[in-house]
Formats: C-alpha cells, structure tokens, sequence
C-alpha cells in the first residue's frame, strides 16, 4: 500500500471540483485517492445533483454542516438539518438530495473494496437521483464532476 505523507491544507486553499450541474466538492486528497478512507465537503445548490442512489460494501457517514437537504436511505426519505449526522453501514441503499438552500455537507467513509451498485429504485427517480436500470457504473451518463479551481462563492468564510 503508498504511503501518503502527512499535510495540512485549509479547505478554502484545497481544489475543489464541479460542474456538470453537479455539486462542488473539496478535494482534500489532492487528485490522489487515500487507500483506506475518503473524506471531503461538498456544497449543495438547489437543484444540483450530488449523487445517485446507491449502495457499496464499505462504511459512510455524513455530517450536515449548514442547510438543510434530503435523504433517501433503504427506500425512506428524511429531511436533515444542520448537525444531522447519518450512518450508513455497508449495503445500506442511499442518496443525499439537495434541497431549498444551500447545504455543506461533511463527507467520510471507508474504501469500497469489491462492490458499488445503484440499484432500480422508484424513491430515487422520483427524486431525479436514480436509475432506469441497475449499474455498476453511472459516469458514462452523467460524466464526471470538473476538477480544478472553481469559484466557491466564499462558502467558507468565517
């Protein structure tokens, strides 16, 4: 396994990446994915997809920051608010859903080891965040988010 060294970056001065009508994340991990765990923020706008309803066979969790959102988890739905934290144990079907306003969202969990699946799911359509068929992959539809620097809007300011 690479050894990734330590470092320190505030997530204003991090990369974020975007686009494609789709949610801003920071990406804290520089373009190289950490071996054992992810984490990032992203930035919610009403209307953008953040991601489609899915499963893995790895632990993740969320931590609403500010805002509010929705999320769609083994075919229920729940508003969160800011301070909301969710659980996702391995398997578990799921989908974070923007809402009315803004939303940032503290993203962690471990590395999927074998198996990413999104699942046929009527919630998830009902919500623009699912599929018409069962996949291993979604990027080909929907492409991937932009890397690189975009504007963030000050989202972090403190």
């Amino acid at each position: 396994m690479r050894r990734v060294e330590w470092f320190v970056v505030n997530a204003a001065d991090a990369a974020w990446r975007g686009g494609n009508g789709r949610s801003a994340i920071c990406d804290f991990e520089r373009g190289e994915r950490f071996p054992q765990v992810g984490i990032n923020i992203t930035v919610m706008e009403p209307g953008q997809l953040v991601t489609l309803y899915h499963e893995e066979d790895a632990e993740e969790d969320f931590l609403v920051l500010a805002g509010s959102c929705l999320l769609l988890i083994d075919e229920r739905q729940r508003a969160l608010d800011a301070w909301d934290f969710v659980h996702c144990a391995p398997g578990t079907p799921h989908a974070v859903v923007a809402g009315t306003e803004r939303c940032v969202l503290l993203q962690v969990g471990a590395r999927p080891t074998t198996s990413l699946r999104y699942p046929v799911s009527d919630l998830a359509r009902s919500h623009s965040v699912g599929v018409d068929e069962e996949t291993a992959s979604v990027y080909a539809a929907y492409g991937e988010r932009r890397r690189g620097p975009i504007e963030y809007g000050g989202w972090l300011a403190g």
